[in-house]
């Protein structure tokens, strides 16, 4: 797990269940970084299971943009950023079963099945979610909506 541990937020993990779980060996907490490419690099798959309604996650983004396959959730902006079982898996929101069914079937994929879904991934965002292309589609919005075109 990569990433700040939110203590103030009530339905999150508390730190101490994190440190239980690392002490079991269930997990590996590596903290809080500005700089993922390492961690993402080290990886085989990305994994995001938000329950949130949120923007296109940049750590999902990201992942794909190094060519790793994805596992989220079926949430708005983590759902446009995976085709289930072309980059990575969509699992049901709030559903362990679900997560872990998806995860149990990424470690049954070969290395180059799971190689050939990160490439998949970074050609999705390459040609979705490229800066240029979304500086491109927001300027073209507020011109249609100022009548500046």
């Amino acid at each position: 797990l990569l990433g700040p541990v939110d203590e103030g937020n009530p339905a999150a993990v508390p730190r101490r269940v994190l440190d239980e779980r690392e002490r079991e060996g269930v997990i590996r907490y590596l903290g809080v970084t500005d700089d993922v490419r390492s961690f993402i690099c080290q990886s085989d798959v990305v994994v995001l299971p938000s329950f949130y309604r949120e923007g296109i996650p940049r750590s999902l983004l990201e992942a794909m943009a190094m060519a790793k396959p994805i596992i989220t959730t079926d949430v708005p902006g983590c759902r446009e950023t995976v085709v289930d079982g072309v980059n990575g898996f969509m699992v049901k929101p709030r559903d362990v079963e679900s997560l872990a069914g998806a995860m149990e079937k990424m470690l049954m994929l070969s290395k180059d099945e799971r190689d050939r879904m990160g490439w998949e991934g970074r050609k999705m965002v390459l040609e979705r979610f490229d800066e240029r292309i979304v500086i491109k589609k927001y300027v073209k919005i507020i011109e249609e909506v100022t009548g500046d075109e």
